[in-house]
């Protein structure tokens, strides 16, 4: 049986749904095209819808006081996201850009609402999404704070290989290209750092390069920087 969240080809993080509730679900959106470069929304709008992915992708960040953008998530087809609270008049606390010309399933607050009242097995994985969402967030933030650039840096990785591995042996490669400056994002450093961690884990061979693609080497080295918990895959994803 499938992990709520698991981010694999071909798993989503809506797996948290029956297929007869997520149709339900699917059911209340309208789709709004947009184009890569766009906001679906700001830092600060009104928090009363959610996004579901029906071709593209979209980034969620986080900016800093002095402008830095911090990368959260990344989402695809099929993942559902935005941020809804038991409280009215919610504001968003991140952004959400779209990075590929996308077509998004929006949930209106109102609709899901009532959706949820008529429907008491729904509302219960709903709450269970909720959660992992919630979940997902706190390791991230904990990843970052306790053991940081080197271990929020090994963590990311790991997350990739969570989400875009491709397991040859013991080596995992990456089949999503990501720029250094987007890992930078990923964990609030500066590119110049993250040049500096990768070339001491090339060094070390923990990873190396395969067209252009990283390969990790030696996963339980990046494990042991970061004190993995082994969590589920379901929470260790980008």
């Amino acid at each position: 049986m499938l992990h709520c969240g698991q981010n694999v080809e071909g798993v989503h993080n809506t797996d948290c749904f029956s297929e007869e509730n997520l149709l339900k679900l699917k059911e209340i959106m309208y789709d709004h095209k947009v184009t890569a470069g766009s906001y679906l929304f700001w830092e600060g709008d009104a928090a009363d819808k959610l996004y579901f992915i029906k071709q593209g992708r979209v980034k969620i960040t986080k900016s800093s006081d002095e402008g830095k953008s911090f990368i959260l998530y990344i989402y695809g087809e099929g993942d559902l996201f935005g941020q809804l609270d038991p409280f009215h008049n919610s504001l968003h606390n991140f952004n959400a850009e779209v990075i590929e010309d996308s077509v998004i399933g929006v949930i209106q607050q109102k609709d899901l609402e009532t959706v949820l009242w008529q429907h008491g097995d729904l509302a219960i994985e709903f709450m269970k999404w909720m959660g992992l969402m919630h979940r997902m967030t706190q390791t991230k933030f904990r990843d970052l704070m306790m053991f940081g650039k080197p271990g929020a840096l090994c963590s990311t990785l790991i997350r990739l290989s969570n989400s875009y591995g491709a397991q040859e042996g013991s080596r995992i490669h990456i089949t999503k290209k990501l720029t250094n400056s987007e890992l930078a994002d990923m964990i609030g450093a500066t590119r110049e750092s993250v040049n500096r961690m990768l070339s001491e884990f090339k060094k070390l061979n923990v990873i190396s390069m395969d067209n252009n693609n990283l390969v990790i080497e030696n996963i339980d080295y990046l494990k042991n920087i970061c004190q993995c918990e082994n969590c589920p895959k379901d929470m260790c994803r980008i």
